[in-house]
């Protein structure tokens, strides 16, 4: 029985995915100036009058006189007036306003200019963003846009016209609209308003004349936008069909189905499809239907789905046992009207019969054209394979097997009745069946039945069947037989092809789980070569794209991994891995570009991006993989592609990470040193300067008091240049502690003595009895002491109190400084420690480069300690205090 029609699924899901939407119209146009926003005025005055609640959002009328006529009764939404600073200076511009529109909530609003870009401070930065939300809010609105505007045709706008367009509207955007309306006029028209002045004033005019308004650009973007309208209508019917299940095709538009089979000629037939779909300026289908108990090469329909995706078609594929039924329903779905298909080289008994393809589609499908490629458009039929086995010993098995089973039904004889010795028969049917195939499970039923007659049934040692139940017994012995040779035989080459499918696809999530592990691109490309080598049986190698040279045209294969190691191409490999690279496409043994000269075949590993490399074969004699291991290698051949890509781009991106770091390190240095550096020479350069004067000039006092000045600022300079110099030697990793055992007590004394005498403040200590001496650098140690105790007692203040605490905790050793200085925000306490980053950014508490807490955390580190710091830590919100902990 027919299954009756169903609607589509996805068409009915489309349908539900616009319920609660607002409705979307377009009004379409080649050009500015054909009118569009006048229609679309006078469609919605025509809707006004009949009661509908239309409401103007935005309209540019451009100084047209029969466009701001066309506004008559309509009510217009105030804009909004959105503050704009820019290089005029600040002022307000006028915008679409889309929350009184939201709160409004008209039944049709009007927006005009769709690929608009709104005035920066806007909620979204295009207008066709501002549509979406007020669809989403289940409004309709009606616009306007010139087809040049779409995405996918600025390119080739560009190329027409010279001019690149800027503002652009995704084509999702009018796939997704309700409603497109074509408005076109012919271009010399067009250009008669242009010079009548009904488009642009005529200084504006004259200028477009010269430029974008030329017949030819006009001609090229009419036939865009007729075009793209036609695409749409043609998707608007396919959609109606499908989701009111509707039996096709409908002659509404020419659609090409490319039958892609599992013959070697199936990217001929994707080829020779194109040219017809190129001829009737139709769209473009590839179709393979997959039989599971049939045998065939699922290499060859994978490479020609992938050469019609290459070449813009619309590739599927559907498993089905009954082909010509499966094609002609899914050609129907699609409402194609054109199917394609190579003519074959069946049996001959299959066309003595009529059982041919072409023969069942001829008969079933009279609502199609249908194109036959004819057989000198197809290669030459590869070479055999060896089997396995020599082909004569299927046919050497089949006495064997009725021998055997002759001698088991001799043994059972007088045990089991005549009637049942065919039972004894039957399993070396299914067994040659299996084994070898229908034709030798058939000859096998055929010998059986003569040996069981001619044995068994009595009388014996005679042909003829004296008894009615011994007719019957061999006639269902027959037909059992038959049966058993037949299905048998396609169960075998499914159970083998199952088998070989699922080896596969263990070998593939193996293989994938291996590619998710981080790793180089080395271990990645050997993982590929290894599993390329085991999945072919054959010695495998990965090339990659060197860039070429200066001078050079192409890039230059480079072999990067090799399975075993010595798999390394000769020269006429090489020249086909080149032509491979170059083009991407296989090359090589086996396939249809330099086949001869080398036993190396070339396959590509491309994404989305184009190639990333090459994987190689070399096939020896052999002329062609099998099938499942054809799919499985195309298969690893994608997943590859996409894990060196990936690795590349997370290579590219670390890259890009340390190059911006780098720059803003750099610019901090620079920054840093231009003002730390500049503060203490001014000040040295002006006290030198005070110092020329004459002796009676200055005061003793004044004198020592520049000197001291000129001396203060020198230290502090010097300070400087140490820091950045030990800040280089962190970052270059040329820091090696000298370790020794290090009284901590006498380490901080030492440092905080020297510091109260510089400074004349004191700085409290408290040390925990019986401290442990950890094995620490004691220069190191003091310098990181030294850099956190002048921090405290310079974000302290004048009046702050600084003081160190030494304490064990568990097997660690920790010494806290803590100040009661302002402290440090809870957002900076995260990177207090990074070089020339400072909490605080103004002058008026402390001069520095922001060096002193990144070189003792990198001190620190170097020891085999921690650091960290915390902030506030004393009452009222304030204090900071910074801990080193190192191993007891």
């Amino acid at each position: 029985m027919e299954e009756p029609a169903r609607p589509d699924p996805d068409a009915l899901l489309a349908l539900a995915q616009r319920e609660g939407r607002g409705r979307l119209k377009v009004f379409l146009g080649a050009a500015p100036g054909v009118g569009k926003t006048f229609e679309m005025l006078a469609e919605a005055r025509r809707r006004h009058a009949g009661g509908a609640d239309v409401l103007v959002g935005i309209v540019e009328t451009h100084g047209r006189a029969e466009t701001a006529a066309q506004l008559g009764p309509l009510p217009v939404l105030p804009r909004a007036a959105i503050p704009y600073s820019g290089p005029g200076g600040s002022r307000s511009l006028e915008e679409f306003d889309l929350d009184a529109a939201l709160a409004r909530r008209p039944g049709i609003l009007l927006l005009d200019e769709l690929a608009h870009s709104n005035v920066p401070g806007s909620r979204h930065p295009k207008r066709w963003q501002d549509v979406e939300e007020l669809r989403e809010a289940g409004i309709e609105v009606w616009t306007t846009m010139n087809v040049q505007h779409l995405e996918s045709l600025a390119d080739p706008v560009a190329r027409v016209t010279g001019i690149r367009v800027a503002e652009t509207v995704p084509d999702r955007v009018l796939a997704e609209a309700d409603a497109v309306e074509l408005i076109d006029i012919p271009p010399a028209e067009l250009l008669e308003r242009m010079r009548a002045g009904k488009v642009y004033r005529p200084d504006q005019a004259e200028r477009a004349l010269r430029g974008f308004f030329r017949e030819g650009n006009l001609a090229a973007l009419r036939e865009m936008a007729l075009r793209r309208t036609a695409e749409r209508v043609d998707a608007d019917v396919t959609g109606y069909m499908r989701a009111h299940a509707i039996a096709g095709p409908w002659p509404s538009g020419e659609r090409v189905l490319a039958l892609v089979g599992s013959e070697p000629g199936a990217e001929a037939v994707v080829r020779h499809a194109r040219r017809i779909a190129d001829a009737l300026r139709a769209p473009l289908l590839a179709l393979h239907v997959e039989r599971p108990a049939a045998p065939g090469d699922g290499g060859a329909a994978a490479a020609a789905l992938r050469e019609a995706e290459a070449l813009g078609a619309q590739a599927e594929t559907v498993v089905a046992t009954d082909l010509p039924r499966a094609i002609l329903a899914e050609a129907r779905a699609r409402n194609a009207t054109h199917l394609v298909l190579g003519r074959g080289r069946p049996s001959a008994w299959r066309r003595l019969t009529g059982r041919t393809l072409s023969a069942a589609l001829l008969r079933q499908g009279v609502d199609f054209a249908l194109h036959l490629v004819p057989e000198a458009a197809l290669p030459p039929p590869p070479p055999r394979e060896a089997r396995a086995w020599p082909a004569w010993l299927g046919w050497a098995a089949v006495p064997g097997l009725v021998g055997a089973a002759t001698l088991a039904a001799f043994v059972l004889d007088g045990i089991v009745p005549e009637g049942a010795m065919g039972m004894i028969y039957l399993a070396g049917i299914v067994a040659a069946a299996v084994g070898f195939g229908a034709p030798h499970g058939l000859a096998v039923a055929a010998l059986s039945f003569l040996a069981w007659n001619y044995l068994f049934l009595p009388p014996r040692y005679s042909l003829t069947i004296a008894a009615a139940q011994d007719i019957v017994g061999a006639a269902v012995f027959s037909l059992v037989a038959l049966l058993l040779a037949g299905t048998t035989g396609g169960l075998g080459r499914s159970v083998r092809a199952a088998r070989a499918r699922l080896l596969g696809l263990r070998r593939l999530v193996e293989f994938s789980r291996r590619l998710g592990a981080p790793g180089t691109l080395g271990d990645l490309l050997e993982a590929v070569a290894r599993e390329a080598e085991r999945i072919a049986g054959r010695p495998a190698c990965v090339l990659m794209p060197l860039p070429p040279a200066p001078g050079q045209a192409e890039p230059e294969p480079v072999l990067r991994a090799a399975i075993p190691i010595d798999a390394e191409p000769d020269d006429a490999a090489m020249a086909a891995a080149r032509w491979a690279m170059a083009h991407g496409r296989p090359t090589g043994r086996g396939t249809d570009t330099l086949p001869a000269g080398t036993a190396w075949q070339f396959r590509p590993m491309r994404t989305a991006r184009g190639l990333v490399g090459l994987v190689g074969l070399r096939l020896g004699e052999a002329a062609r993989l099998e099938p499942e291991t054809d799919r499985s290698l195309a298969a690893l051949l994608d997943q590859a592609a996409v894990a060196i890509e990936r690795i590349e781009l997370v290579e590219a991106a670390a890259r890009d990470a340390a190059r911006a770091e780098t720059e803003q390190l750099r610019l901090a240095l620079l920054t840093s040193l231009g003002h730390d550096l500049r503060t203490p020479l001014t000040s040295i350069r002006g006290a030198l300067g005070a110092l020329r004067l004459p002796g009676e000039a200055l005061a003793p006092a004044v004198r020592d008091d520049l000197l001291a000045t000129a001396e203060e600022e020198t230290v502090r300079l010097t300070r400087t240049l140490a820091n950045i110099l030990d800040i280089v030697r962190l970052e270059n990793g040329q820091v090696e502690p000298r370790r020794e055992p290090v009284d901590l007590v006498e380490a901080v004394e030492a440092a905080a003595g020297r510091l109260e005498r510089a400074t004349g403040r004191r700085i409290a200590r408290r040390f925990d009895p019986r401290l442990p001496a950890p094995r620490l650098d004691p220069a190191l140690l003091d310098q990181v002491l030294g850099n956190l105790l002048d921090n405290a007692l310079k974000f302290s203040g004048a009046a702050g109190e600084v003081s160190v605490t030494v304490r064990r905790e568990g097997h660690e050793v920790a010494v806290a400084i803590e100040d009661s200085g302002p402290g440090i925000p809870a957002e900076a306490l995260g990177r207090v420690f990074d070089p020339f980053f400072r909490a605080s950014r103004t002058d008026r508490i402390v001069a520095g480069t922001g060096l002193g807490l990144a070189i003792a955390r990198g001190l620190t580190v170097a020891m085999g300690g921690r650091i960290g710091a915390e902030s506030p830590v004393v009452a009222g919100g304030q204090g900071t205090r910074v801990t080193l902990r190192f191993p007891a």
